[in-house]
């Protein structure tokens, strides 16, 4: 995913390095995306916890991240803001896989299928790129590439990401210390009674929303390769360090374009199922319905609740598990030889 490293020519089309037109070896990113999703938990989960709570509490029960974070883990103890990390500890292992694994694949098919040469040419000429250009994109793919595979990519995760994500949301709004004081005991019986009462679909309560916010992997991408290219021509940072700066600072471009769009999504996905589960009355049937209903409780300012915590979280998360998985890359690459 670096812009120019050495990382698996096979297998990653990045900004400016040699474009690979062999796939035999997509599947280290799929392998190196584990290891991202084990560093990001580590980093980001109480980041999360805090986040999710400040998003979907009401205006009075926190005062602002310090005070939830304050007041969690007074009445809660320490291991409160691990809330909810059951799921994503499995399921970020699998959603990066699924996301980092599939981004190697789209930047080469895209390369190899869409952005070659002869298309490029056939483009009218107020908006063909220079001669130069185009040559440059003969040997890699363009940060416009690589923002739509990166569209491409969160469509694909989505399917595994929207089961997960709700189950973590649920778990992180009970606010009881004690087990018996909480609808749903853990994860799994979380699962056990949404299926029960509305079938193994009610797991993917949400999937539109998060179809829409995935989207915006555009600018999390498309910014990665646009920084790395920069900070590899203008400084003398290594590689690790590139990867660091690059990670962290693109996740937090993405969060700037998308975080709107997670508060509605947190809004739907906490959002009583009703029936047969007994958990309450069900708000939003529809996704509009939740994006108006945030608005009309907080204002323009509903739309960003919990985004400090957020922002903050963004960038260490983000460089720790693209430093893990970039390195872990370079390390199945040198294993070959």
């Amino acid at each position: 995913m670096s812009a120019s490293s050495p990382i698996v020519e096979t297998a990653t089309i990045t900004a400016t390095n040699p474009v690979a037109t062999k796939s035999n070896g997509d599947y280290k990113g799929f392998i190196a995306g584990v290891f991202s999703g084990i560093a990001k938990l580590t980093v980001g989960h109480p980041f999360d916890t805090i986040k999710v709570r400040l998003q979907t509490s009401s205006s009075s029960h926190f005062s602002g991240p310090l005070d939830c974070v304050l007041q969690t883990v007074r009445h809660e103890g320490l291991r409160a803001l691990y809330k909810g990390a059951t799921p994503p500890l499995v399921g970020w292992m699998f959603m990066d896989s699924l996301m980092l694994g599939s981004l190697t694949v789209y930047r080469r098919l895209m390369h190899e299928n869409i952005i070659t040469e002869r298309n490029l040419h056939r483009l009218p000429a107020a908006v063909r790129p220079s001669e130069a250009s185009i040559k440059q994109y003969s040997t890699s793919l363009p940060a416009l590439g690589h923002g739509f595979a990166g569209i491409a990519a969160g469509w694909t995760v989505s399917t595994i990401a929207t089961p997960i994500e709700h189950i973590k949301a649920r778990l992180q709004v009970q606010y009881s210390q004690s087990k018996s004081g909480r609808f749903y005991s853990g994860p799994i019986d979380c699962v056990r009674k949404i299926s029960s009462a509305h079938g193994i679909t009610g797991l993917w309560h949400g999937f539109s929303a998060t179809l829409i916010f995935r989207s915006f992997f555009f600018f999390w991408w498309g910014s990665y390769a646009l920084l790395s290219s920069q900070l590899r021509s203008h400084t003398t940072l290594r590689e690790p360090a590139v990867n660091f700066w690059a990670g962290g600072l693109s996740a937090q471009v993405f969060w700037l374009f998308c975080y709107p769009s997670d508060v509605i999504k947190q809004a739907i996905m906490t959002d009583p199922l009703g029936g047969r589960l007994g958990d309450g009355q069900r708000k939003y049937r529809r996704w509009i319905e939740a994006a108006r209903a945030v608005g009309n409780n907080g204002g323009m300012r509903g739309y960003w609740r919990g985004f400090t915590p957020c922002f903050i979280r963004a960038f260490p998360a983000n460089a720790a598990a693209l430093v893990v998985f970039e390195g872990v890359l370079r390390a199945l690459r040198e294993g070959e030889h």
